[in-house]
């Protein structure tokens, strides 16, 4: 088979060689566009799985590059004048430059023919196969763009890729706090003489720092005398060393007739995971191993490689998304205690986790677990997930929750028996606290027939029983009061999402005349008396639930129900001093909450369920998030329980596993108020990590011994 692979970086060169170890016959030119020595960056990463790749897929190249390494198991964090280190991470780097040369001797060796300086035209290579391995500017995926369908966006942060000649003995960051704003440095060894030194900072700290105007030599400056403590005397070293932008690659189909992409020409990871190198790699891996077991069936050797490579890289990439959001916001975290400030940093893309870094550095945790539960000098301390917390007045055992999802109450608004054994089984779990599903502050504010409510005395009497018996479990329990508003006056869930009753239905008020699905009535938009009656309503629920003993009230102003329709652009239309701009969206959900406060106990938990995001075009995100719940903090509000979603029908959810805890922890680190974050959270090791961080102070556990009765709580 004749095989052109255009691009003679590592993907490129990997490939032809293990495509010539496979079949000797096959013809393989590499065509690069640069010199043999010519490179940019200085260091590459791997990780001990990607070597073990490399390893089975050819032991000779794995052998020269393993002993040209520079090896280490730290990673340290410098910040604020404090240093923690952890250790049990095992990575070594290579020179790139070294990394390459080893790599092409070995393809000559097998009979790949390389040419270098040798730029692909219009046309691109005649052969039975063409390999896309020429980068982020692919000119393979440029001439197919109508069929891989790429995306190339910027990342908003700049970087620097600086080498020095200071020899790191870990993988380093340093932070560092101006008066421009936080830069970061990513640093690591790579041989016996030099480190790779990459300096980057958020755009508008570049921005005010006026890097923009500064040369490549004039750059060099700036950053020697940023981190001269960390040189320490030693220089940074140029290799076309300017600012850039990491450009984020992605494309709908790696592959098109008999060309394929690899590599970076296909996909990018950010560097703040140091995993390009080791998915161009493993993407030659993958392809080769394809064509083994499809040998001279391009097109199902393709597909395979596709299939079975897409969903591991977008696994990665989500992983890198979540690390460079991490350091493009890290000034959120300045204020964090220095070992938590560690552990949020290592635990930033999900890869690592509370689990996995106690089986990396048991000193470390146990130094965490100690400071976190209060005792920095405990030799024995529980993990952050069983820390008790003092929360406005009320004193947890735990940082669980558990929220049973389902409606059964009867006819005239009583929590039914159904509603108590869940809220009861709840609390016989362990968990600090329960929080009830919703509950209607009045008839008209009722999900369904069977949603419960709390707006009169029996309904109070039985509410009053549920938490006796919470209580003598052990738990705490706090109270979901709202208004469904347009969602209002719907079938029992089990029947559908938002169906309209077909008989005994009820009007429904919201802020502007728009029905939540094309099915649902035209709720009436509230005027001055509805929103008097309502807001009266509320408070009168307060009183009652105060009365029957709960520990807590959380007020609901999430999916899409009443209180959530007057913030979101989406499904507030109004004219009036309630409608337009956030101030005035806000306004109305105040009130209610100034009402409910009046005749809620200042010594109990004041809560409220907040969407951090509608999910829609046009709808209110995570900025206007913050300042609705920075807001609600200024008005008693001591947590924000946030969700995501379901403000309008049509809202395009992302869910994946801990979905919500970044969302919560922008709220919690911006606004400054405790958060509560659910979102598919179903281990303790995901529990430990988002509480020991400091991305949310509870959460909701979703566990198998409550889910299957009671649904799941989104």
């Amino acid at each position: 088979m004749r095989i052109a692979v255009v691009g003679g970086g590592p993907a490129g060169l990997y490939l032809s060689i293990l495509m010539k170890r496979a079949d000797p016959a096959h013809e393989i030119t590499v065509h690069e566009r640069n010199a043999p020595g010519a490179t940019f960056g200085w260091g590459v990463v791997f990780s001990e799985e990607t070597l073990g790749a490399l390893r089975d897929a050819d032991l000779e190249s794995h052998t020269q590059i393993t002993d040209a390494f520079a090896a280490w198991n730290a990673i340290e964090i410098r910040h604020g004048g404090h240093v923690v280190r952890s250790r049990g991470h095992a990575f070594s780097a290579i020179s790139r430059k070294l990394l390459l040369e080893i790599l092409q001797r070995r393809a000559l060796a097998l009979g790949v023919e390389l040419r270098f300086e040798d730029e692909v035209g219009d046309d691109l290579p005649d052969a039975h196969l063409v390999v896309g391995a020429d980068g982020v500017n692919s000119i393979v995926r440029a001439r197919h763009a109508d069929a891989f369908g790429p995306s190339v966006k910027p990342f908003p942060s700049r970087f620097v890729w600086f080498g020095t000649d200071l020899v790191f003995d870990a993988f380093t960051f340093v932070f560092r706090e101006t008066e421009h704003g936080f830069f970061q440095v990513h640093a690591y060894p790579f041989d016996a003489d030099t480190s790779t030194f990459i300096v980057e900072c958020n755009e508008a700290t570049w921005q005010r720092a006026e890097l923009d105007k500064r040369s490549e030599e004039e750059t060099i400056a700036f950053c020697e005398d940023l981190f001269a403590e960390e040189l320490g005397g030693h220089r940074l070293l140029s290799n076309r060393s300017i600012w850039l932008s990491f450009l984020d690659v992605r494309n709908r189909s790696w592959h098109h007739e008999n060309v394929v992409l690899m590599g970076d020409a296909a996909h990018t990871a950010h560097f703040t995971i140091g995993s390009g190198t080791k998915l161009a790699l493993e993407d030659a891996i993958g392809l080769a191993n394809a064509f083994v077991r499809h040998p001279g069936d391009v097109r199902a050797a393709l597909v395979e490689y596709e299939t079975e490579r897409q969903p591991v890289v977008e696994r990665f990439q989500q992983a890198a998304t979540d690390s460079a959001g991490y350091f493009e916001n890290v000034s959120r975290y300045g204020g964090f205690h220095p070992l938590q400030f560690g552990f949020n940093l290592l635990t930033r893309s999900g890869r690592i986790t509370y689990t996995n870094l106690a089986l990396r550095d048991p000193h470390f945790i146990r130094q965490l677990d100690a400071w976190f539960t209060g005792d920095a000098g405990a030799l024995i301390a529980p993990p952050p997930m069983f820390a008790p917390l003092e929360l406005a007045g009320l004193t947890l055992p735990n940082r669980v929750v558990q929220a049973p999802v389902g409606e059964a109450a009867e006819p005239d608004g009583r929590p039914g028996e159904g509603d108590a054994a869940r809220l009861r089984e709840a609390a016989g779990s362990g968990a600090g606290l329960v929080l009830t599903g919703l509950v209607a502050a009045s008839p008209e504010g009722r999900t369904t027939p069977r949603c419960p409510a709390i707006h009169d005395e029996a309904q109070q009497r039985v509410w009053a029983e549920i938490v006796r018996a919470v209580h003598e479990a052990g738990a705490r329990i706090v109270l979901q009061l709202g208004h469904a508003g347009r969602r209002a006056s719907t079938r029992p869930r089990e029947q559908g999402a938002d169906l309209p009753l077909r008989q005994g239905g009820w009007p429904l008020l919201a802020a502007s005349p728009l029905p939540y699905t094309d099915r649902s009535p035209v709720p009436k938009a509230m005027g001055a008396a509805d929103m008097k009656r309502v807001r009266e309503a509320f408070a009168a629920a307060a009183g009652r639930a105060a009365d029957a003993g709960f520990d807590g009230l959380e007020l609901d102003l999430a999916h899409g129900h009443l209180l959530a329709g007057f913030l979101s652009p989406l499904t507030n239309r109004r004219e009036d001093e309630y409608g337009g701009t956030l101030e005035n969206r806000l306004r109305y959900p105040l009130a209610v909450l100034d009402a409910v406060r009046e005749r809620w106990p200042a010594d109990r938990l004041l809560a409220v369920r907040l969407s951090a995001t509608d999910w829609a075009r046009r709808g209110s995100g995570p900025e206007e998030a913050v300042e609705v719940a920075r807001a609600l903090a200024g008005r008693g509000a001591g947590l924000i329980d946030v969700v995501a979603g379901q403000t309008v029908a049509e809202s395009r959810a992302e869910y994946r596993r801990g979905f919500l805890t970044a969302l919560g922890d922008r709220i919690r680190s911006e606004a400054g108020v405790p958060t509560l974050v659910g979102g598919h959270l179903t281990t303790a090791d995901e529990i430990n990590t988002a509480v020991g961080a400091g991305r949310a102070d509870l959460c909701v556990l979703e566990t198998q011994a409550i889910a299957p009765r009671t649904g799941v709580r989104w």
